[in-house]
């Protein structure tokens, strides 16, 4: 116990101490090996303190800045530990001491405790192993406390697979007995600690390695030497991982590079290609398959044969009747070949002896003698020794020439007549060759004496070309030929020849218009072949033979002749010669035979022809006997045999002596059966059979020469049409369009206006006229009932080249127009039609643009038909379906109608034929010049009575009756158009040869041509232009286009019109008088242009 002085000192100090609080965070600490982790220590209280110090377990002060253990002061309160890769070793307990000059030391301490996570130490992957081994898969695994292993395949624990092959070691490693390929795959060796709960775990791959096994596809592979072939040797190998192939031969490896020439590879090594196979090639070659389980081989005899060759021939010479002479013959191959002798005349086999023994064969191994025993001249030539073998045969020939004296040969009698020409033939054989000669009676010839022979020699003959002049030249001449040898001598005679003798009729066998004669040839030819034969015959009673030579070649093929052109059921006689090239034989008895009556004819005799198709057949039809009666035709039939459906039955006219059947069936037997029939009945039915060829491959190509074309031909041909595509649619663009390549020439080169120019004419007044047409005016006559796209309520177009120059307009709306422009003519008609035609002037007219002309036209009181007008008749009917139109109302409002400045016209009107007076009154009138230059002035002179209304005046006759209604498409088609032309006279014809009305009337259904038809006017030829300006007109004034024509609906038009007489034309030279507002109006249109 303390004594009692001593307590309050105790306490005084235990409370400073108690002033004092050090703590460290965390209290406790674990941490695995290799974890790194940190403590602070931390002092409360307001005493003064020193230091602050950290001690390891082993009670050494750590001092700061140490590498792997680290203390670090922070601040005047706290400090901290820091364990970095903590092992094993660092595990204890860790003090913090806290030091006070006042109070002491304070202390705080902590338990760091160090264990080992689950690690795998030894668990290498992949583990391969060889098929049937014990695998044992290696896994160690490293802990603190023992860990739990479990190994799992495929996401099952193996031990609960129940397979005595799997076993877990004590050292926790897996066996498995006899591995198999199947165990291969992934395994899971997985470590758990249950006091920690802590688990891990390590995926291995298992591989089963299997060794290789090999096989030769042929274990023996045979080859044919020296033919520059290939042979392949091939092995097939399996085995995991692949097997790499190798090869060696007799042991030797095999590297392609060493002879890249001879050998070579596939891309795996297993086939070996040896290359231009020859005998040294004839091996054991062994293919040998590796990989880590282990190798395998096979091997591959390779036997080389050989294709014969000979390899020794000898040709020789030798004497006529000389003992004997071999001839001998060596070759080469594999297996040993057989060799066989043969001349150009036949073949000779081994071991052969003829039957007088003189030829001999023998032959032993690779060599053959042939032995000839009592030479003779006909032993010599060409001996070929043949070998063969399996693979083969070659040949080779040799030559044995034997030397031996001339042999004569040769025709020994000679038949010929005076002045025919003759060769006598000697025909020598000898070696060598030999001279050879020619007498008469001892002469050699040639001779002076003999100036009509001549001798002709070649290697193998001679020939003595005898002209007999007389008796003298025939008898005996003598051939001799002359060698080192020996010589020889022969006669030949020179004989007369004789006409032939007489041949035989055997028997005629008569029909309805021919016989047929059979007969023998002449028993005697007179030495020279017979060349015809010739027939006579004649009716009974008739003085005169008919005759006919016949070719004796074909005569004698069949003995037999046939004679045409004979009347039915008449008795004739005949009677046969021969003839030969001395003259006409003897002639034979003569034969009586009766022809046959009128009857049906005899069948035909048929010939084929296959075609070089090989499926088509030309069937010749050579006519026989017809009868008695002309032959009509013949039908042919024919079918294939295997077919039983003819085909369609051929009418053969008789004047066609052949037929060609095409498109046959290939390889097939057809029959054809064709029967000859005139007008008492059918022939029997000829029969002919044919095969056709096998079908073809491959198309042969055409024999033809010119049948096929190369590359460049036909490139050239794609140019040339290409070109001229080129040009036809720059021809027609110049041509419709006044564009492309021609119009760039004509415009620059020729001066031809572009196509801007018709505009620009328009625009200045000038006259629209064609250039190629002798500045012709340019006309269009039209009947109300045509309507335009732009009238039908199209889209407004502005005029161009192919626009027509004028519009169909309405008489309504287009007459009210113009009278609001233009001053109308003051006339004394009545129930007329007003026709205002705008035209421009002459180019050379500078005082005007445009004029504007209305005209009223009626008939005079006395009507005289022209004698050139056109009757009813003849005027060109209405279109089909259209009903005549009725007249309009006598109050109806005139028509008004665009003009043409015609002024530059001649100034004399020539005389036209008269028209129908329909197209005045359905269609605006064409005027003549001087028509026009009157009613300018009639319409100047009126122009201050322009509200006068007008008044009849000469009527002839009352209008046309009233005919029914029917509205008319305002579309029309240019066939339609085309059909229906129209017939236009002049204003001043019509005033001097007004039509009849009742005619007017009746032609009223006649509508105008269509655009770009031609018609006459004035003996000039004009086409309507294709420019529409209708609607120019219409601008120009500053109206609408009327209602009427935009709707497109057709008014019924006039039937008939009445005539006006109108004043004497002006002279070229006069000036129509230029309206107050034509400038405006050529401003209004040259602006609707530019638009």
């Amino acid at each position: 116990m303390l004594p009692a002085a001593a307590l309050p000192w105790t306490l005084f100090f235990l409370g400073a101490a108690a002033s004092l609080q050090v703590d460290i965070v965390p209290s406790q600490g674990e941490i695995s090996v290799g974890e790194s982790k940190f403590f602070l220590c931390q002092v409360a209280g307001e005493a003064k303190y020193k230091d602050i110090s950290w001690f390891s377990p082993n009670g050494e002060k750590l001092t700061p800045n140490q590498q792997r253990i680290s203390v670090v002061r922070n601040d005047d309160f706290s400090s901290t530990l820091t364990i970095y890769n903590a092992n094993i070793d660092d595990a204890g307990i860790y003090k913090c001491v806290v030091s006070s000059v006042e109070e002491g030391d304070s202390e705080a301490t902590v338990n760091v405790k160090i264990f080992q996570k689950l690690m795998f130490k030894n668990a290498p992957t992949p583990q391969e192993f060889k098929e049937g081994d014990d695998a044992v898969i290696v896994c160690d695994v490293v802990s603190s406390l023992p860990p739990t292993i479990i190994w799992k395949h495929k996401g099952r624990d193996v031990m609960l697979k129940k397979d005595v092959r799997f076993i877990v070691l004590s050292n926790n490693y897996l066996q498995i007995r006899g591995i198999k390929k199947t165990d291969e795959g992934t395994y899971r060796c997985e470590g758990r600690i249950l006091a920690r709960g802590e688990i891990n775990f390590k995926d291995i791959q298992v591989i089963v390695n299997v060794p290789p096994s090999v096989r030769a596809r042929q274990s023996t592979m045979n080859a044919t030497a020296n033919l520059s072939q290939s042979v392949t040797l091939a092995c097939d190998a399996d085995g995991f991982p692949e097997p790499t192939m190798t090869w060696t031969k007799d042991g030797e490896p095999i590297e392609q590079e060493d002879n890249e020439e001879k050998y070579s590879f596939n891309y795996d090594g297993s086939e070996l290609i040896i290359k231009k196979v020859d005998k040294s090639d004839e091996a054991e070659y062994i293919c040998i398959a590796e990989n880590k389980a282990g190798e395998q081989d096979a091997t591959i005899h390779l036997k080389v044969f050989a294709k014969p060759k000979i390899t020794y021939v000898e040709n020789k010479t030798a004497m006529e009747l000389e003992d004997q002479i071999t001839l001998t013959c060596e070759a080469s191959g594999d297996p040993i070949p057989s060799i066989t002798w043969k001349t150009s005349t036949r073949n000779i086999s081994n071991e052969e002896k003829t039957l007088d023994g003189r030829i001999v064969v023998r032959s032993h191994a690779r060599v053959s003698s042939l032995t000839l025993k009592e030479i003779q001249y006909t032993d010599a030539g060409e001996y070929v020794c043949t070998a063969s073998n399996t693979i083969g045969q070659d040949s080779q020939a040799m030559y044995l020439e034997v030397q031996y004296a001339p042999k004569l040969q040769g025709p020994v009698a000679v038949y010929t007549w005076e002045g025919n020409q003759v060769n006598i033939t000697c025909e020598v054989f000898a070696y060598p060759s030999a001279v050879i000669s020619w007498f008469r009676d001892g002469q050699l010839l040639p001779s002076s004496n003999y100036s009509n022979i001549k001798i002709y020699n070649t290697p193998s003959a001679s020939y003595l070309e005898v002209t007999p002049d007389s008796e003298n030249d025939f008898g005996n001449y003598n051939c001799t030929a002359v060698n080192r040898i020996g010589q020889e001598s022969s006669e030949f005679i020179l004989v007369q020849a004789d006409t032939p003798s007489s041949p035989s009729i055997d028997r005629v066998e008569p029909y309805s218009s021919t016989a047929r004669v059979e007969f023998d040839e002449p028993e005697a030819t007179g030495g020279v072949p017979i060349l015809k034969y010739k027939a006579e015959w004649r009716a009974l009673g008739e003085g005169e033979w008919h005759s006919r030579l016949y070719d004796a070649k074909e005569a004698n093929v069949e003995g037999t002749i046939t004679i045409s052109g004979l009347k039915p059921e008449t008795t004739y006689s005949v009677r046969l010669s021969a003839v030969n090239g001395k003259g006409v034989g003897e002639i034979s008895l003569p034969s009586d035979f009766k022809t046959q009556p009128v009857r049906e004819p005899s069948a035909p005799k048929l010939e084929g022809q296959m075609g070089e198709d090989g499926n088509s057949i030309k069937v010749n039809v050579i006519k026989q006997d017809d009868g008695g009666s002309p032959i009509r035709h013949y039908l042919i039939k024919y079918k294939a045999k295997h077919s039983s459906e003819w085909k369609p039955e051929i009418r053969l006219p008789s004047g066609i002596d052949h037929v060609m059947l095409k498109s046959l069936d290939w390889n097939a037997e057809y029959e054809v059966y064709v029967i000859a029939e005139n007008q008492q009945g059918k022939s029997k039915p000829a029969h002919y059979a044919f095969r056709t060829s096998a079908q073809p491959t491959v198309i042969p190509a055409s024999t033809s020469p010119t049948s096929g074309l190369g590359t460049a031909a036909i490139v050239g041909i794609l140019i040339v049409i290409f070109v001229l595509l080129l040009v036809a649619v720059d021809v027609t663009c110049y041509f419709l369009n006044k564009c492309g390549l021609l119009m760039c020439i004509a415009v620059n080169l020729c001066g031809k206006s572009g196509p801007g120019a018709k505009g620009k004419d328009m625009e200045e007044g000038k006259a629209a006229f064609s250039k190629d047409e002798s500045k012709e005016p340019i006309v269009e006559v039209r009947t109300e009932e045509e309507r335009t796209p732009n009238h039908d309520g199209g889209k407004h177009t502005e005029p161009n080249e192919t626009t027509p120059l004028t519009e169909p307009e309405h008489t309504a709306d287009t007459a009210a127009t113009v009278e609001d422009m233009l001053p109308s003519v003051t006339t004394g008609t009545t129930n007329s039609d007003t026709i205002t035609e705008t035209f421009a002037t002459a180019q050379n007219s500078p005082t005007s643009e445009t004029t504007t002309l209305t005209s009223s036209i009626a008939p005079p009181a006395t009507a005289i038909p022209d004698s050139n007008a056109m009757s009813p008749g003849q005027a060109t009917p209405a279109k089909a379906g259209a009903s005549p139109v009725s007249p309009p109302p006598p109050s109806s409002t005139p028509k008004v109608a665009p003009l043409v400045d015609l002024s530059d016209t001649p100034s004399s009107a020539p005389a036209t034929n008269n028209l129908s007076s329909s197209v005045l009154s359905n269609q605006g009138a064409v005027l003549s010049p001087s028509t026009v230059a009157n009613m300018a002035e009639t319409s100047k002179a009126a122009a201050g009575n322009k509200s006068a209304a007008p008044t009849p005046a000469n009527l002839t006759s009352p209008p046309a009756p009233s005919e029914p209604k029917q509205e008319v498409s305002s579309t029309k088609s240019p066939e339609k158009e085309a059909a229906q032309p129209s017939t236009v006279k002049s204003p001043t014809e019509t005033a001097k040869n007004p039509s009849n009305p009742k005619s007017e009337a009746a032609s009223g259904g006649t509508t105008n041509p269509s655009q770009n038809e031609d018609f006459k006017m004035d003996e000039g030829t004009f086409k309507t232009p294709d420019i529409d300006l209708a609607k120019d007109v219409f601008a120009a004034l500053g109206t609408t286009t009327p209602a009427s024509v935009a709707s497109g609906q057709a008014r019924e038009l006039a039937s008939s019109t009445a005539d006006s007489s109108v004043p004497a034309a002006p002279a070229k030279t006069e000036k129509t008088p230029v309206e107050d507002k034509s400038e405006v109006q050529a401003t209004e249109i040259r602006h609707l242009q530019q638009k």
